[in-house]
């Protein structure tokens, strides 16, 4: 669904159905429409470790459906569900290493994938040498197409300094590609 709108009047007939006759197959709608996108945030956020993905996307399910009756619809479905994913990455993380190392093969461009992917792997390498608070600030706003607002909601943390966050990040990732930009001109 390309229309926002239409997609959160859509999630809140299959919320309030899930509420109402505790409907699971409602629910389970709702996690088919928002799992790639969780499961994309997540991916971002772990580094690409597909099983601790897969962990962390069933428990944000999870405490989705155990806390259904605590969503006030004061933010989309979708922002909602991103910053209980956002918060089970936070609580998974306590006693793991502060840094997460990516898989390089998973980022690795092959030969038939030049151009577009090689501006992708850089894009991904630079975004990984960003201040976390930045790194998500951006993946928020840019690869889930969320407003400052929604993204201050998911991160906890005030619509000034996501808007901080995402011009610093801009900058040092428009420093971080300059070799690209040189070779458009």
């Amino acid at each position: 669904m390309d229309d926002p709108e239409a997609a959160a009047r859509a999630d809140a007939v299959l919320v309030a159905r899930a509420l109402r006759d505790e409907d699971s197959v409602a629910f389970g709608q709702l996690v088919q429409r928002h799992q790639g996108a969780v499961r994309a945030q997540l991916r971002r956020l772990t580094g690409r470790d597909e099983a601790w993905v897969d962990d962390l996307a069933q428990e944000t399910f999870l405490r989705a459906w155990r806390k259904l009756g605590q969503f006030r619809a004061q933010a989309r479905f979708s922002t909602w569900l991103h910053r209980i994913a956002y918060t089970v990455f936070l609580q998974s993380i306590r006693g793991r290493p502060a840094v997460i190392e990516r898989d390089p093969s998973v980022e690795a461009p092959s030969l038939a994938e030049l151009g577009d992917a090689s501006l992708r792997h850089d894009l991904d390498r630079a975004m990984q040498k960003l201040p976390e608070a930045e790194r998500m600030a951006l993946t928020m706003c840019y690869d889930f197409d969320m407003s400052h607002r929604e993204a201050a909601y998911v991160l906890g943390i005030p619509e000034g300094t996501v808007k901080t966050h995402v011009a610093r990040g801009k900058a040092k990732l428009r420093e971080s590609l300059s070799e690209w930009a040189k070779d458009q001109d």
